[in-house]
């Protein structure tokens, strides 16, 4: 249980290192959807090569897909994608960074999906079937077969209960011969993923470090400003409600004791520290305009002080402000001694 409890806090350490036990969770799980998967070819030569061709490239454009919608970052970066210029431009490398690392951890789980089915070498001879050389692996001169004949023949290779072509060609001749040439590509599959993992983790430092991790920190703040974001929201609804509910009851004291004329009992103490918390916002129309505002235009990524608020008490509705140092005035006084 230790090493488990130790796996799950490292996968929470970071967005990263999150995502990437997803994805490994995902290729685990795509190789159990495989094994648990009842494989039955139609056997039909107008069927077999959509069937096979669909089993061997649907289920990985669904597991790519269902990767970008497990990732958290997509809503971050259509967010930061499709928001207002405002006073922070929106930076090219950071997004293509962000899209390319979320398509090469959603790509895990189709790439074992597909090296899996052609290393079994089920879809491939479903779909290839009809296209097995008759004149080199069997007997081309049957008669009494036409094209069409032999094709139906062929087509039934993968069934073996219902094949009844072994004067054609024999069915496990067929069935192995297909079977290497899946395996074959299935390894090659293999070899020229991990080769472009490879060049891809080794040789793109050397070209552009520095743009790398200016992306990479730029990427880490975006998730990061987030998710403070969100926390200091969670903080101040969570303060806004606690003074409307001591608001609402203390009105009610009021109310009864007005009536029954009872004191009233003094306010809790920490219904002050909640109203501290509100920073000035203490109604819906003013939160919902601080929440537009950030929108719209997000602060400038420079520390300055803060500035005084315009006539409508918002600033940064347009372009980036400026602070300009003001110009210090120097006056000369002249004394005359006449």
């Amino acid at each position: 249980m230790d090493k488990f409890r130790m796996i799950f806090q490292f996968f929470q350490s970071n967005q990263e290192s999150f995502m990437n036990g997803i994805c490994g969770i995902m290729a685990l799980a795509s190789t159990q959807m495989y094994s648990a998967f009842d494989f039955n070819c139609p056997c039909l030569p107008h069927y077999n090569l959509a069937y096979g061709l669909g089993i061997l490239l649907v289920p990985p454009f669904i597991l790519f897909l269902l990767g970008f919608v497990l990732n958290n970052n997509i809503s971050m970066l259509a967010e930061e994608w499709r928001r207002p210029q405002g006073q922070r431009g929106k930076d090219p490398a950071v997004l293509r960074y962000m899209f390319c690392s979320m398509a090469q951890r959603a790509m895990i789980a189709p790439a074992v999906w597909v090296s899996v089915t052609l290393l079994d070498g089920k879809c491939f001879t479903c779909a290839f079937c009809t296209s097995v050389p008759v004149e080199s692996l069997g007997n081309a001169s049957h008669p009494h077969l036409s094209q069409g004949e032999i094709q139906q023949v062929l087509a039934r290779i993968p069934c073996k209960e219902i094949y009844n072509g072994q004067q054609l060609i024999a069915n496990e001749v067929a069935v192995r011969y297909l079977r290497c040439i899946s395996q074959a590509l299935g390894w090659c599959f293999v070899l020229l993923m991990t080769t472009l993992a490879f060049l891809v983790r080794s040789l793109r430092p050397c070209f552009s470090q520095a743009a790398f991790l200016k992306s990479r920190y730029w990427s880490h703040y975006i998730d990061i400003e987030r998710k403070l974001f969100d926390e200091t929201c969670a903080e101040h609804a969570r303060s806004f409600a606690k003074v409307c509910i001591q608001q609402f009851f203390e009105g009610m004291s009021t109310d009864l004791v007005a009536a029954r004329c009872h004191l009233p009992r003094k306010a809790p103490a920490d219904a002050g520290e909640a109203a501290e918390k509100l920073l000035g916002i203490t109604d819906q129309g003013t939160m919902n305009m601080a929440l537009k505002s950030w929108h719209r235009c997000k602060p400038a990524l420079h520390l300055h002080p803060p500035a005084l608020p315009t006539g409508n008490g918002w600033a940064g509705e347009g372009q980036p402000p400026m602070y300009p140092s003001a110009p210090r005035r120097e006056t000369a006084a002249y004394y005359s001694w006449v």
